[in-house]
């Protein structure tokens, strides 16, 4: 279907990027050939780290003529293998890509490279007393590899996800064309949303190379609450019910304590109390003190009426950073306790989040395998990990597809989805077809051959 680089190939591509830009062979790391998870490994044949549009575009041009695949790549920090180049070819790094271009504080927007990443544009935009409210666990992940899997994180109870913070964005499409889509507007109802169709496609029908973001004024006052519960049950029952208080916390987010003694033999620091079955770690944020604190308190009075055993107020930076670095390595110490893991990123309306955790619960038992959990309870997208501990390689692959399957089928019986924001990529495109069905992945194949009618563009992922 594809064609082989040739080394025409690679001199054209070096001549557009520069030599020390392109690696081929052995040259490449073996880093590139899987994501975060690496439960998928396949190396491309070239690697080339872009600098700017117009290198995104001569690349794009080269490999549209000669109908060679093109894998994008930021951080590498997904887990559903979207960035692996599953049919070789072009591996197109955007890391280099990492400018914040411009900060317009009248319209409160922020222009980026997709190869910024989160953690500096928060810090940038916080110099300026302003706010970017998404704010997925991964913060070394960069902006692009975010809109591209349309990421959420901690504060989406409050704030929402990553595509309700895209104004504009700046693509190259596969034949090299360069396109913006949207505007710096504060509405738009202008004809279909070419720009919300590439939030969430996972580098599958274009390229981002610059996008324009939407911030808000940055909060004067933030205090996170952890409640304990003598159950996982009883804790997450709480959550619709502070839902209910009409108090809306930045996040809510749930944490068991086998996860978190993962994370505290990861970390090799104490977290501030680990003799309870479950917890919820709510954080609130506002203008004022006083508003924070009132909202705080109709949580924590609201909290210790259901059942809580206590609410800590986490005010002291040493406690900040114990609670919240722990949270922040709740995937790294899972990843550490076992040979192998996969995930299950559901979500499920917030009234299931109990049953879909017992069922959890249940299915481990009743398979003999380890499958440790937190999440983001506020807005019922759990990370579920199957963990492969001592299993041989056919058990294990039994065990996982067993898993899988029960669990994504319990997910649609509830009315869930199959990923609430890590995407589909390669690793779950299977469970994406079984959950919709024929005619809306029909219509994704359609939309994917109408930007990308040579399907060279991250071949293999989401909806092939």
């Amino acid at each position: 279907m594809y064609n082989q680089l040739t080394s025409r190939d690679v001199e054209a591509l070096k001549s557009i990027v520069g030599s020390n830009n392109v690696w081929q062979g052995e040259e490449i790391s073996p880093d590139y050939a899987h994501d975060e998870l690496g439960g998928i490994a396949h190396m491309p044949d070239v690697l080339v780290r872009a600098e700017s549009t117009e290198q995104v575009s001569a690349i794009m041009k080269l490999a549209y003529e000669n109908n060679i695949p093109v894998t994008v790549r930021g951080s590498g920090t997904g887990l559903v293998g979207a960035a692996v180049a599953i049919c070789g070819g072009i591996m197109l790094e955007t890391t280099k890509m990492n400018k914040i271009l411009s900060l317009d504080k009248e319209n409160l927007t922020v222009t980026v490279e997709p190869g910024v990443l989160l953690m500096e544009l928060s810090a940038f935009v916080e110099e300026n007393d302003l706010f970017y409210p998404p704010d997925p666990g991964e913060k070394s992940a960069t902006i692009g590899g975010n809109i591209s899997t349309n990421a959420g994180g901690m504060r989406a109870v409050k704030y929402g996800v990553t595509r309700d913070y895209v104004r504009s964005l700046t693509v190259v499409m596969p034949n090299g064309e360069v396109l913006t889509l949207g505007a710096n507007v504060a509405k738009n109802s202008s004809g279909y949303s070419l720009k919300d169709l590439v939030i969430g496609s996972e580098g599958t029908l274009c390229i981002i190379t610059e996008a324009t973001l939407r911030l808000l004024p940055l909060p004067k006052v933030t205090v996170s609450l952890l409640v304990p519960f003598p159950s996982v049950k009883s804790a997450i029952e709480a959550v619709p019910k502070i839902i209910c208080s009409k108090v809306i916390p930045t996040a809510i987010e749930y944490m068991s304590r086998d996860t978190i003694l993962f994370s505290e033999s990861y970390l090799g620091k104490k977290f501030p109390d680990t003799k309870n079955d479950a917890y919820i770690l709510l954080t609130f944020d506002g203008s004022t003190e006083a508003q924070v604190e009132a909202d705080m308190s109709v949580v924590a009075k609201l909290c210790l009426e259901i059942g809580a055993l206590d609410a800590y107020i986490v005010d002291t930076e040493e406690r900040k950073k114990s609670v919240w670095s722990a949270r922040g390595a709740f995937l790294e110490a899972i990843k550490a306790s076992t040979t192998e893991m996969d995930e299950c990123d559901v979500v499920v309306p917030r009234s299931q989040i109990d049953a879909f955790i017992t069922f959890t619960h249940d299915l481990a038992d009743e398979m003999g395998i380890r499958i440790p959990s937190f999440g983001h309870a506020g807005d019922g997208n759990l990370h579920i990990y199957i963990c492969r501990d001592d299993l041989s390689e056919q058990e294990w692959q039994e065990k996982l597809t067993t898993c899988f399957a029960r669990m994504y089928q319990k997910a649609l019986e509830m009315g869930g989805l199959v990923s609430g924001e890590h995407g589909i990529g390669y690793a779950k495109k299977g469970y994406l077809k079984d959950q919709l069905g024929d005619t809306p992945i029909t219509l994704m194949q359609g939309i994917k051959s109408v930007f990308d009618p040579k399907h060279i563009l991250n071949p293999g992922k989401v909806c092939f």
